[in-house]
């Protein structure tokens, strides 16, 4: 049974705040990076990193706990104005989808934006709903290694071309009626969550902890 009264970080109507969904596994500097640069470019009051029970396109058995994940998150990067939740798990839900709908229920007038790397968009195309997705709140896309070129290409990008916003209005994404997204360029980490697993990996022989 869905928990009647999830720990949403605070909130008000008319407030600004960015939505950086994913594992987190291991969160790392590329994440912290792409916060600074939403919560500058998007004029932004707050930024949410929802650390999800597991990425529907992934194996999530081997993922450390979410109290974990938000622990070390919470060492990379200090903001006050940066909240790390996983209410994702208290609700049930399983898809980017239904968080994004239970949010409009139960935070009505709040202005959230949903926040992803551009690796990200290249799948896009591939999650439930994600033409609902993006008809129901504007998207930010940071740009991120290796994916600059593609994801200009990327199946979604191409759908909802017309609903681009050029890169000089970022902040006015967040008051923008959906469908809206915008691609911001900045300083760019070049690790990446899988390669510090892997690197983690070989330097202790093969086992990694989970906690």
């Amino acid at each position: 049974m869905t928990p009647p009264f999830p720990r949403l970080p605070p909130h008000a109507p008319g407030m600004r705040i960015g939505l950086f969904g994913g594992s987190f596994d291991p969160p790392h500097e590329g994440h912290a990076l792409v916060s600074r640069i939403a919560l500058a470019r998007l004029r932004l009051d707050r930024l949410w990193w929802v650390v999800s029970p597991g990425n529907p396109l992934k194996d999530a058995s081997e993922l450390p706990s979410i109290e974990a994940r938000i622990a070390a998150a919470k060492k990379i990067l200090r903001d006050p104005r940066v909240a790390f939740t996983g209410f994702e798990a208290e609700i049930g839900a399983r898809f980017t989808c239904d968080t994004l709908d239970y949010l409009r229920i139960h935070c009505p007038g709040v202005r959230f934006v949903w926040i992803m790397g551009a690796d990200n968009l290249l799948q896009f195309h591939r999650w439930r709903r994600w033409q609902e997705i993006a008809r129901s709140m504007p998207i930010a896309i940071i740009d991120r290694p290796g994916a600059t070129l593609k994801a200009a290409n990327a199946k979604a990008a191409v759908y909802f071309k017309s609903a681009r916003l050029p890169e000089k209005e970022a902040a006015l994404l967040a008051v923008t009626p959906p469908p809206a997204f915008i691609y911001l360029h900045g300083r760019r980490i070049e690790r990446s969550s899988t390669e510090l697993r892997e690197s983690y990996l070989r330097s202790n022989n093969g086992k990694i902890q989970r906690l």
